[in-house]
């Protein structure tokens, strides 16, 4: 009997697969060999010139090479273990094989190996329901373990290169995943049948897109950010730059209570991203929900730096930002003191700020928030794979030709921790789902990057991160000052994130045997963004609080009482209780220093490419 053409097929079935319309294979491919000649070309070019500026790379940029050499030569040493390794791994195999073969006879068996049930790679109900992909992703996930036990197998490494095969090895582990062929990704293929391979053509066509952004460097696009405009739909809580020199403005933000407390809020950002992290919408805005608890609120906007600036050091970022700020609210307010928040990178300037001022007996920031930072670097997690002594040259080397480190590799560096997420899901929705992105707020602030002054960058990475100078007593002088950390006496909130993959929370747990006030730790649930900015009103993310403050976060961690929801209102009752004192509410230029132009401000809206 004839099977009645209205009967809808199964998907991924040779009856739903249809041919592309030719005409539409015509003009894609017309398309793409025009656009392809002007991204090789425009390619070439930058590469010619890249080469004449900077020299031409290396052949092992990374300085991968020294450090898989020195694993294998200690693998060698101990052959019985890698012998070993290799024999479980055969074995896992052949039972997968035997597993397998019994599923198709109709057999129910557990699995050999099974994902993560957070890894979204294997979401698709066919990588557990269908044979032959269940297969793929056992066999990829059994390798993926091989891989990773034999580097760690590795004895007597140093820590550097061992943390550094450890990541890198990940990374190809990473990429191999069959989530991200076309021929393995079973959403793909289905895809594909029902589409006729129109999703193949508008994955090249997205492909294309996306060199095209990056001019011949594959630039991957995140979010729809044609959605977004800074100042429009997003970082829009009202206000007025009242202040500004070549590093910063200063946005104060128009209050939305009657009284105010009296002592204005001062936030230092970090200026690796953009402030407007905690200003992106109005019902995740921190700024916004802080000003409705009563505070006035100073947001220091970063400059995003030119050559002309790659002289601008660490300690003109201090002077030129926290001390200029003081002295702007201050005028603005009348006020001579303040309470601060620094996040991050801002929060490592804070610090030091604040060292400066116990050193030179000056009291003007009277409490100290800090978010997700770090001044304590001996263990600083993934990142430091990136901080050894040739790589630091070779990035010194780019910048000095420069005059700064361009917004794109920070990005990339930072998207690396989180491949997975950050990079390969992207490249299968893009590519070969030939999806169009998303409008995501947060992804199109973490796309919005920003450069770094060549001075700055180059102090920061190896004060900080490669010689850990700043937690040493006297090691680092700003402003002719020694800094020391431990003068810090005043009162202290730390906020941690647990998942978070640049500033560890059990690196940033140890400013807690460091300064010298009343300290309170708080950790949040997720990672350094997500755990932040996360409003009371969204019902998300749990944080831990303890009172006692032990040697180790583990002890911490241990005695921590769970309570859901966001931070926020336990650190609003704790700076509030510090002074209590209110005042009317100020409007932004009203004071003492008249309004330059509208929140968010001109700097801001510079973009890493303009």
């Amino acid at each position: 009997m004839a099977k009645d053409a209205k009967t809808p097929q199964k998907p991924g079935s040779p009856e739903a697969f249809r041919l592309p319309d030719p005409e539409v294979v015509s003009r894609t491919m017309a398309d793409v060999a025009e656009r392809g000649h002007r991204i090789v070309t425009e390619f070439l070019n930058r590469q010619t010139l890249s080469a004449s500026q900077d020299g031409a790379p290396g052949p092992d940029p990374l300085h991968l090479g020294s450090a898989f050499l020195d694993m294998t030569a200690r693998l060698m040493a101990n052959p019985a273990r890698l012998m070993q390794a290799q024999l479980g791994f055969w074995q896992d195999y052949l039972t997968l094989w035997q597993n397998t073969a019994r599923r198709m006879w109709g057999e129910e068996v557990q699995p050999v190996i099974a994902e993560d049930s957070k890894d979204r790679r294997f979401k698709d109900e066919a990588w557990r329901d269908n044979e032959v992909f269940d297969f793929i992703k056992q066999s990829y996930l059994l390798s993926a373990r091989y891989f990773t036990n034999v580097v760690h197998a590795a004895e007597d490494l140093e820590p550097k290169t061992a943390q550094k095969v450890d990541f890198y090895t990940r990374q190809f582990v990473d990429a191999m995943s069959p989530s991200n062929f076309l021929m393995t990704n079973p959403e793909v293929l289905r895809k594909t049948a029902e589409t006729g391979g129109e999703n193949l053509l508008r994955g090249l066509q997205n492909l294309l897109s996306d060199l095209e952004r990056g001019k011949g460097k594959l630039k991957i696009r995140m979010t729809d950010d044609s959605k977004f405009t800074i100042g429009e739909n997003i970082a829009v809580s009202p206000g007025k730059v009242v202040f500004q020199n070549d590093l910063m403005q200063l946005i104060q933000y128009s209050p939305a209570t009657e009284q105010v407390l009296k002592r204005p809020l001062l936030i230092v950002p970090p200026w690796i991203n953009k402030f407007y992290i905690l200003d992106l919408r109005p019902k995740n805005s921190f700024v916004r929900w802080a000003v409705a608890q009563g505070h006035t609120v100073f947001m220091i906007s970063w400059v995003n730096p030119d050559e002309a600036l790659a002289e601008k050091s660490f300690e003109d970022y201090m002077l030129e930002g926290p001390y200029a700020a003081l002295e702007a609210i201050e005028k603005a307010t009348g006020e001579k003191s303040v309470n601060a928040i620094g996040y991050c990178l801002g929060g490592t300037l804070l610090a030091a700020t604040l060292a400066r001022m116990a050193a030179r007996r000056e009291n003007r920031i009277k409490s100290a928030t800090f978010f997700t930072t770090m001044v304590d670097f001996e263990e600083a997690g993934e990142l430091s794979v990136f901080i050894d002594e040739e790589q630091l040259r070779a990035l010194e080397g780019r910048m000095s030709k420069r005059g700064f480190l361009e917004g794109r590799e920070m990005a990339t560096t930072f998207n690396m921790l989180r491949a997975n997420d950050l990079i390969w899901s992207f490249v299968v929705q893009n590519y070969l789902l030939g999806q169009e992105a998303f409008p995501f707020d947060l992804l199109y602030w973490n796309d919005d990057s920003t450069r770094m002054p060549a001075a700055m960058h180059s102090f920061y990475l190896r004060r900080m991160y490669q010689q850990n100078d700043l937690v040493k007593p006297g090691a680092i002088e700003l402003g002719g000052t020694a800094l020391d950390l431990r003068k810090i006496k005043v009162p202290t909130y730390i906020l941690s994130t647990r998942e978070d993959h640049i500033a560890p929370w059990k690196s940033t747990y140890r400013a807690t045997q460091i300064y010298g006030g009343p300290i309170r730790f708080v950790l949040a649930a997720s990672g350094h963004i997500a755990g932040v900015a996360n409003p009371p009103e969204s019902g998300k993310y749990s944080h831990w609080v303890a009172e006692s403050l032990p040697p180790s976060p583990e002890e911490w961690f241990a005695s921590a009482t769970e309570l859901a929801g966001s931070w926020w209102p336990d650190w609003h009752r704790w700076v509030s209780a510090l002074d209590k004192a209110k005042v009317p509410a100020r409007e932004p230029g009203a004071g003492g220093l008249p309004a330059i132009e509208d929140a968010p401000g001109s700097y801001v809206k510079v973009m890493a490419s303009d």
